[in-house]
């Protein structure tokens, strides 16, 4: 019998940046994700790494700022696991992009999409590691009043997200 062993992976965020972390299947999947990335803003700043399930295994990165591919490159090491995909935002938000790399063919679903603290929850078996699911910020501490839901509005709209 098989036995799994269980490991949280802090993911480190860049300041002002957002995370999206993805599992897909494929090896085209640096090239889709970043035309889907590309194509959404002309002022997106973006950098990704695919880590490879078979064949030679490798981290393929790509991205269209230097410092944000490394920095996916070095968090899809600690993550290290098969298909699956790291992506570092800047001057955009997830809610810009999720739609076009949800659609990405080989993408088969979205871990995560935050800029809060988040960690990656690793299993690792003899054959590999996958991960499991994502803590994504911190528990609720209350329910919203009608002052938060104001501020909530109000935030939207100075964003651009309402009118």
């Amino acid at each position: 019998m098989s036995e799994v062993k269980l490991t949280l992976v802090d993911i480190e965020i860049p300041k002002d940046a957002n995370v999206i972390l993805g599992h897909s299947h494929f090896i085209k999947t640096t090239e889709d994700l970043y035309e889907a990335l590309v194509e959404s803003s002309p002022s997106l700043k973006f950098g990704l790494a695919f880590c490879e399930a078979s064949g030679k295994k490798l981290i393929r990165s790509d991205g269209n700022d230097d410092g944000l591919k490394r920095h996916a490159e070095k968090e899809a090491q600690k993550i290290g696991a098969g298909h699956t995909f790291i992506i570092f935002l800047k001057d955009g938000f997830p809610v810009n992009v999720l739609n076009r790399i949800k659609s990405v063919s080989e993408v088969v679903g979205v871990f995560a999409a935050t800029a809060n603290p988040v960690q990656a929850v690793i299993a690792e078996s003899q054959m590999g590691r996958g991960i499991m699911g994502v803590i994504d910020g911190g528990r609720p501490l209350g329910v919203e009043t009608e002052a938060d839901k104001k501020d909530r509005k109000e935030l939207l709209r100075k964003l651009g997200y309402k009118r």
